[in-house]
């Protein structure tokens, strides 16, 4: 048998069309010269250490900068003054000191703080600090892709000269994207714990080499079921590291994992453990279920509501009621678990654009929403969950500016959800009529007894003995 020599250049191959034998999956995969070109995977490529941005800056406005006083470097400093910050919230002002003295943090902190910088910024400094070694020296796990998705944005901006390195997976999409961004080494790994947790029992993702842990939004996780997911992560990592755990409650079992995660942590509140936003105008209504919808319909149309969130309490009456809406001629869009990643995005991007005036979603998108200009929160379902009530309305009234939240309240079936809500916050609400007069005054401290509405009762003598039994 005669072998036949071919020159070298034969074998030579265009490198957009070279084929790799994909070890996990036993099978071949297409391997594009620039990587994945769907939208999907647009937001999980790293930035290029040398495209860092050289723009020339002021050092003295940078040394004069309060975020300078935190110990935070000059091209961190850059990128927040290219940003617009002028100084650092509380949260931000508490947590980096320590956070860049190496300690563990517990930090308490609604949403809407400035607490995704305060983890951000001093983990980008940990890592240019340190050389880089093809591991994932950073992981950060959130519960939902548009936390995930918010975070990674964030990571690219303050990070900008620093040439940071990561990558963002969560569910939803497909994972080739995905398998891309891990393959370039990216330093830091922000990720949902499903998502996670399968790639890392394919083999993909190794947590060997994590030295700095944070684990954002933890009560969310707890509510979502995904705290047992969170400690078998957390068992992958190196004892030896450091972990800052964010959490806008802390719960007697947040407390219980973060005593098993931190070692003398600092901890750090700056508010309250529940508090509401005080420009937020809070007030609730009375109307049977039955009315809900429209009288939802004529709030919207009044002058004054730009840009609307209407909370419920399923899915299925999210995607009913946003189908309601746009046979009565209001712009709407639905938002939950169960919509995939690229019509979650679409519905984010038009509520962002203002193509889409109301947005209807549910209590798992109550925190991924990071929109500015939200002028009015409508609770059309008060939730299950009191401490929901904090995170809904926190999506107006944000950076100084004035919103509204209303809640319609079925006087005889939710009656008890609005007494746990305003036990919760201290504080009774107001309760207007559709017109806006105002039928009693929001009142301050432990709310009493409140006077029957029309319509509102114990309801019928043998539903009452049924409850009894």
């Amino acid at each position: 048998m005669v072998f036949r020599l071919r020159p070298a250049h034969a074998w030579a191959l265009p490198r957009e069309s070279v084929f790799q034998v994909n070890s996990f999956r036993s099978r071949r995969r297409w391997r594009h010269q620039r990587g994945s070109s769907s939208p999907q995977s647009a937001a999980h490529v790293p930035v290029d250490p040398t495209s860092v941005d050289a723009t020339p800056v002021d050092t003295t406005a940078i040394d004069a900068s309060p975020f300078r006083a935190l110990g935070l470097s000059r091209p961190i400093v850059q990128a927040l003054i290219a940003e617009g910050y002028t100084a650092p919230t509380p949260i931000q002002a508490e947590v980096i000191p320590h956070a860049l003295a190496g300690r563990d943090v517990l930090g308490c902190a609604p949403t809407g703080t400035g607490k995704t910088a305060a983890f951000v910024l001093p983990t980008l400094e940990a890592l240019a600090a340190s050389e880089r070694n093809g591991r994932i020296r950073a992981l950060v796990v959130t519960p939902t892709r548009e936390l995930a998705a918010q975070i990674a944005e964030r990571v690219s901006v303050y990070g900008r000269h620093r040439g940071a390195r990561y990558a963002v997976v969560y569910g939803g999409v497909g994972q080739r994207g995905q398998e891309m961004a891990l393959s370039r080494s990216p330093d830091i790994l922000i990720a949902t714990p499903g998502r996670l947790l399968d790639l890392m029992q394919q083999g993909l993702v190794r947590l060997d080499g994590v030295s700095h842990l944070v684990l954002d939004e933890a009560d969310r996780m707890l509510d979502m079921g995904f705290i047992h997911d969170v400690r078998r992560i957390c068992a992958a990592i190196p004892s030896k590291r450091q972990t800052l755990l964010f959490s806008a409650t802390i719960p007697t079992d947040i407390q219980a994992l973060a005593n098993g995660m931190l070692v003398d942590p600092a901890r750090v509140s700056v508010t309250p453990e529940v508090t509401t936003a005080e420009k937020v105008a809070q007030s609730v209504m009375f109307v049977p279920h039955r009315q809900k919808r429209a009288v939802l319909e004529r709030m919207l149309r009044k002058d004054g509501v730009e840009r609307a969130l209407v909370f419920t309490r399923t899915k299925r009456g999210a995607n009913r009621l946003s189908e309601e809406l746009e046979r009565a001629g209001i712009q709407s869009a639905a938002i939950h678990g169960n919509k995939s990643q690229g019509q979650r995005e679409r519905a984010l991007e038009g509520f962002r654009r203002g193509t889409t005036r109301v947005l209807v979603a549910t209590d798992v998108a109550a925190r991924g929403i990071d929109v500015d200009g939200v002028s009015h929160v409508f609770n059309f379902d008060l939730p299950n969950v009191a401490e929901s009530y904090v995170h809904r309305i926190g999506r107006t009234g944000r950076a100084g500016a004035a919103g509204s939240a209303v809640s319609l309240c079925d006087p005889i079936v939710e009656r008890s959800l609005l007494r746990d809500i305003e036990r919760l916050i201290r504080q009774r609400l107001a309760v207007v009529a559709e017109d806006g007069q105002v039928v009693e005054e929001a009142q301050l401290g432990e709310p009493a007894k409140r006077t029957l509405m029309p319509g509102e009762g114990r309801g019928p003598r043998r539903f009452r003995g049924a409850r009894r039994r």
